[in-house]
């Protein structure tokens, strides 16, 4: 049965608030959820701790919800069956166990695959959470950050010391943003950072920094949540997803300058950079 609530124009319910954090709202619906939680903080909080044990669900469930199942598993011991019984039992198991030699090589083929498979949808996840992180915080006037930027190295200390690795905050001030300062967030497979970044007119972005799909350097990936847009990469440990409210070019802009910051080929001087990872075409 729909839910009248979710309609456009209908009074926020909190049925609007979960399918936020589920990310089920039409964007006409979000936009009215977003302006009604900047207003009420006590909506806001609520969200922010279902955002929260989603995240900590995820962390503690996915893992199982991947495992493969096993080729065999334990049974208890059957009574005594008649003689005809055991024979066709027999006649069972003996195609089974044939069937069971080809069922295991090619898990062992495939593990490669479903290890890809995960990567991947991990790598889709943890951009999904950092829209939802920027819709949730983005729109917080009271409290959008638990440290601010007038402590800035205090807060990059602190950061790197929750994540367990190197956290930069990028400078874009030249792009017309400063930093508001950052906050640390549960993920899919620990700590997150979340940075946040303000232009003069008021407009956010936030920059969400993660251990859930580290591995190889990546391209740029592009995904889009209503309004947020979202593009996320990864490099060497961490995973990084730009977000804002902002159009796709002037998000592409930000992306690349913060790849470039962090980009560890420039950090020793006349070295040269590879560049930022390619565009997506989509």
């Amino acid at each position: 049965m729909k839910d009248d609530s979710l309609a456009c124009g209908a009074p926020i319910a909190e049925a609007d608030l979960h399918a936020l954090v589920d990310g089920q709202l039409t964007p006409a619906r979000r936009q009215e959820v977003l302006a009604y939680l900047a207003g009420n903080a006590a909506a806001q909080h609520q969200v922010e701790q279902w955002t929260q044990q989603k995240a900590l669900l995820h962390a503690h469930l996915d893992e199982v919800l991947d495992e493969p199942l096993p080729l065999r598993l334990p049974l208890r011991a059957a009574p005594a069956r008649p003689w005809g019984w055991a024979l066709a039992a027999g006649i069972l198991i003996a195609a089974v166990s044939g069937s069971a030699a080809w069922m295991a090589r090619g898990a062992m083929e495939n593990q490669a695959q479903r290890s890809q498979l995960a990567q991947a949808a991990d790598s889709g996840g943890f951009a999904q959470r950092a829209a939802v992180a920027h819709a949730v915080f983005a729109a917080d006037m009271r409290r959008p950050v638990e440290v601010g930027a007038d402590q800035e190295q205090a807060m990059v200390t602190w950061l790197t010391r929750r994540l367990g690795a190197r956290v930069h905050a990028p400078v874009l001030a030249s792009a017309g943003y400063e930093l508001v300062g950052g906050r640390v967030l549960p993920g899919g497979r620990g700590a997150v950072a979340q940075l946040m970044y303000s232009s003069q007119a008021g407009q956010r972005l936030t920059l969400y920094v993660t251990h859930e799909a580290a591995g190889d350097a990546a391209a740029f990936r592009y995904m889009q949540d209503g309004p947020v847009r979202v593009f996320y990469w990864i490099e060497g440990k961490l995973g990084y997803a730009l977000s804002g409210a902002v159009s796709r070019e002037e998000l592409l802009r930000l992306a690349q300058e913060v790849y470039r910051q962090l980009d560890p080929a420039q950090e020793g001087p006349g070295s040269g950079s590879p560049g930022a990872p390619a565009i997506p075409n989509g």
